[in-house]
């Protein structure tokens, strides 16, 4: 789940016991997410996957972070087609040619990991299959930047300049952030920028990276619902997500599949 809602204060360090908590919470964030693959199909509901998932995390001794965060009341988000993040599951469902960011995020011991992934629902167009082709490469593309001394802008332009070379637009509106023991905090990570703003990245910095790519305008709006956040001209949207951690010589990802199933179509 990404927030640009977080607190700027303070940038957290955190030590060897952080990285242990965060591979922890990260790992079972990224099982959820694998477990699912074989779930999302045609004629599926996004609340059937989110019974799915819950009851995952639960029996793995985890809790959802979302379930009661400002009063949401699932432990997904899920976000088809045009819906760039923050989608409620319900009842209706899934469609052929769909294709759906799903994001999770737990606490484990304390910890939270938080990730997302798109599925492709059937066989989407082409063009769909590209943007989230493309947004997956913009998130490596941007972790590939996350090492001690550069800076926040540096992931962010890195971000900025694949997805525009491809003539996608970057989602201003939402951004990653700073996690740990806490939800939301310090750093927010912007998907655009330039090199060398923003805060300098050093050992010991927990945060999320998720870029969000639409196929037309950035610019989104939310629904009545107060959660869902879309593109206001309806063009299709994707977005994946990691939880890293910066390290002495570069970084670590918490929320790596342990199946190998990091990028679709996923082989079932």
């Amino acid at each position: 789940m990404t927030d640009i809602d977080t607190d700027e204060r303070t940038i957290v360090i955190h030590d060897a016991d952080g990285f242990a908590g965060m591979r922890a919470a990260g790992r079972l964030a990224a099982e959820v997410l694998d477990m699912l693959v074989p779930h999302v199909r045609p004629g599926v509901s996004t609340l059937a996957l989110d019974q799915l998932a819950y009851e995952y995390v639960v029996s793995h001794g985890g809790v959802s972070a979302t379930i009661f965060y400002r009063g949401y009341a699932h432990a997904l988000c899920t976000s088809i087609n045009h819906v760039i993040c923050h989608g409620i599951p319900n009842a209706k469902p899934l469609q052929a040619g769909d294709i759906m960011n799903i994001d999770v995020t737990v606490v484990l011991d304390g910890w939270h990991g938080d990730t997302s992934r798109m599925y492709l629902v059937g066989d989407p167009p082409l063009k769909a299959r590209r943007l989230v082709d493309v947004t997956y490469e913009c998130l490596l593309i941007g972790i590939e930047q996350a090492k001690p001394g550069n800076t926040v802008g540096d992931i962010g332009a890195a971000i900025q300049k694949h997805a525009e070379k491809h003539r996608y637009s970057v989602v201003r509106d939402f951004c990653g952030h700073g996690l740990g023991r806490r939800f939301h905090m310090a750093p927010n990570i912007v998907h655009a920028g330039r090199p060398g703003e923003g805060p300098e990245l050093r050992p010991g910095m927990f945060f999320t990276i998720e870029p969000m790519l639409n196929l037309g305008r950035p610019d989104a709006k939310i629904l009545d619902d107060g959660w869902t956040a879309v593109t206001r001209d309806r063009s299709l949207s994707a977005q994946f997500e990691h939880s890293i951690g910066i390290t002495e010589t570069g970084h670590e990802i918490f929320t790596a599949s342990p199946a190998g199933l990091s990028h679709p179509p996923y082989a079932i």
